[in-house]
Formats: structure tokens, sequence, C-alpha cells
């Protein structure tokens, strides 16, 4: 059997890690993988993460299963975060929340309920996306589609074409939206074109599938959540995809959640029951050390005030990394064509550089992103941002 397989490309993200590491250029710098990286190149554990795993050591009582929907105390922690202290859904019995293998995980999830339960429905998906969410829904048989979301030639989120395809999806479809901080463009809806979403929502009995991976990279962690929050609040059903890979620096841990809000408690009650079997049919069990981490965190008011400047910490220097690369490109004639990338938001930047280019960047300077143009800001530092300017102006002229 083995013997007649067909050898595979590598995925367009992970293959790029591999042919970084071969590159023996000492000024290489990956602008490709998803992670967040210091002002030395690192990715480095969060202090709060280190003293919560240090606490863990301590009060770790045993190694047994948590159970197919999770930790409950890691729900206890995670739903204020995502709905607000003050939300009234948290006490409605309106919400399940499904412990995952990290935010893929979770879109995994959801994939195989809505193939379960749904199978009829098409996943509709922003054009362009993460890869992956197209990925996901085939591997799970899930039916897709695109809506438009960037005008590709402007380089800008268009929304009236967005709105336009949301329009014409049949009704009672599914919707996949990104929270905040797009990936991979940065282009993110303001207040009043999310209440549009909403009011159309309602209007064509769409379900919204909510990617909610970079909660505190865009505006902060309570900004970031307005479009959940407006969501859940106005309608009866909404599906979120929450990580904490980002935002916790929890990458290798895998925690993520699938919560999912009911018009009713025994709708809630029935809910649940189905993603208990989705979750045992796909990993049995998630993972609890990285919920544990989580939980530990959130239930510190310590340990949660560290954790908020350390979140606060990173997105303003990515912000910082995102307005110094358009200055640098300035004395190559460069700030205004490369502007939008100090107004996106989160870790990805949609650059504007074509496949062409991209690839020449590679070859030639040994600079690594998706071909799409797609960068992470948090890739490059104060040290090396020099030659990637410089890098970025030759390819351009």
């Amino acid at each position: 059997m083995f013997g007649q397989l067909e050898h595979l490309p590598a995925d367009p993200i992970l293959g790029l890690i591999e042919a970084y590491k071969k590159d023996t250029n000492p000024n290489k710098i990956d602008l490709g993988v998803g992670v967040y990286r210091d002002a030395a190149g690192h990715t480095p554990i969060m202090h709060a993460v280190k003293e919560a795993e240090a606490l863990l050591l301590t009060r770790e009582t045993t190694k047994s299963y948590i159970g197919s929907h999770g930790d409950p105390d890691y729900a206890r922690a995670i739903l204020p975060l995502v709905f607000g202290a003050a939300s009234p859904l948290l006490n409605s019995q309106r919400i399940s929340l499904t412990q995952a293998p990290g935010g893929t995980g979770a879109l995994r999830l959801a994939a195989d309920f809505i193939k379960r339960c749904a199978p009829e429905k098409t996943v509709w998906i922003s054009d362009p996306t993460w890869p992956n969410h197209f990925s996901i829904m085939q591997a799970a048989g899930v039916q897709y589609a695109k809506y438009r979301y960037v005008d590709s030639q402007a380089n800008q989120l268009d929304f009236a074409a967005m709105l336009e395809d949301l329009r014409a999806i049949p009704e009672g479809d599914i919707v996949l939206l990104h929270a905040c901080c797009h990936n991979p463009t940065g282009f993110d809806l303001n207040a009043e074109q999310w209440q549009q979403i909403a009011d159309l929502l309602q209007e064509r009995q769409l379900l919204p599938l909510i990617d909610f991976a970079y909660q505190g990279f865009g505006d902060g962690l309570e900004e970031d959540a307005f479009a959940v929050r407006l969501l859940a609040e106005q309608l009866p059903e909404v599906m979120i995809t929450a990580s904490c890979s980002k935002n916790f620096g929890l990458y290798r841990e895998r925690i993520g959640s699938f919560i999912a809000t009911a018009p009713t408690a025994s709708a809630q009650a029935a809910l649940a029951s189905q993603l208990a079997l989705v979750a045992r049919a796909n990993y049995s069990n998630p993972p609890a050390h990285g919920s544990a981490i989580v939980s530990t965190i959130l239930h510190s008011s310590e340990l949660s005030h560290l954790w908020h400047e350390e979140v606060n910490a990173m997105r303003l220097r990515i912000n910082g990394l995102r307005q110094a690369l358009v200055e640098g490109l300035a004395p190559h004639g460069l700030s205004e064509r490369f502007a939008c990338i100090a107004e996106q938001k989160g870790m990805f930047s949609y650059s504007g550089l074509k496949p062409e280019q991209v690839a020449q960047l590679q070859k030639e300077f040994g600079i690594y992103m998706v071909s799409t143009g797609r960068m992470n800001i948090a890739g490059y530092h104060e040290h090396n941002l020099p030659y990637l300017c410089k890098a970025i102006a030759a390819v351009c002229q």
C-alpha cells in the first residue's frame, strides 16, 4: 500500500518553515509562520505562564481524563473573557463550551458538528482567508464556498462586495467570520460594519461561525471581543472557535474552545450532547496541561493582571513594528504604497506584494513569506528591519 502513495506538496506555510531552516543566508528572515517573536527573534514563554506552571507542579493531583467537554474550570475562566464578565449570557444556560486541541481543533469540531447535524448546509468563507479553513471543511466533508472580502487591486477591504455576496447566500447557511485581526489580511470591520453584518445575518437567518484566534492582538482584549459579543447578544444561535495559542503563547500546548450559544437551555443541552459525541469520535478527551495553565492565570487576580500587561505589550510592539516598516520604506519612496500596513491589525499583513516579488525576496534575500504577500509582522525585529526594507525596495523597482 505505502509504495503506491502519491507524494504530496508541503503545506504552504509549513513548507516555508523547512525551506527557511535549510537556507544558509545569515540575514534570512521568516515572515511566514504565525508565531509571535520578541526583539531577539525568539518566541518567549510568558511570565504569567511560567508562574502558573510552577503553581501547577505543586497543585496537580491526577493525570486522569478530563472528559470530552474538557475541564469545567477552564470553561468558567474562558467564557467571561469571550463574552464579558457582566454578560447575561453567562447565567442563561444557553452556552455550550467544548475544550479542543487548539483553535484548529475547535474548527474541526465545528466542521464535524456541521457535517453530523446539518450536512446539507454550505459554509461560506472569506476570500482570502487562512488556507486551513478550506482544508478542515474538506477533510470533514462539509460543503464550502467563498464570499469576497478584499479588493486585490487596491489592496483594501471591499465591504460592499462582502455585503453583496452575503445577501445572496441561501437562508440557513453558515458564514465563517474573523472576529478580529483578519488572517491573512489584517483588514478588520468597524463597529458600524459589524452591526450591518448582524442585521444581515438575522434577516437572512444565516448562522455565524466566528474564528476568534487573536483576542488581544488588535485593539485590546475587551475591544477585540466586540463582534463576538454583538452577534451573541443579537442572534439566537452563534458558533465561536477560540484559541489560546497567541494571547497566552501556548502554541504547542494546543488549547482552544468550541463555543455555541443556543436559543434555549433545552436546546443547549441537546447541543452539548451532540458535541460530546463529536469530540469522542475525534480525539476522545482534550489535553489538560494547557487548559490548566489558562485556568490558573485567569482565576488569579495577580497572574491575570500580569497576563493582561504582557498581552498589551505584545500588541503595542506589533503596532510599533507596523509603523516602523512604513517609515523604513519612506526613504525608498514606498511609504504611500505600503501605508495600509500601519492601518491593519493583528500579527498579519496583506502587504500587496505579488507572487513573483515574494519569490524574488526568498531567492535573492532569504526573506520568506506566503506567496500571497501575507507577512507575519512579528517575524522581523528592529535589528533586521533596514535589511527587510532594502529588499522590499529592490523587488519593487
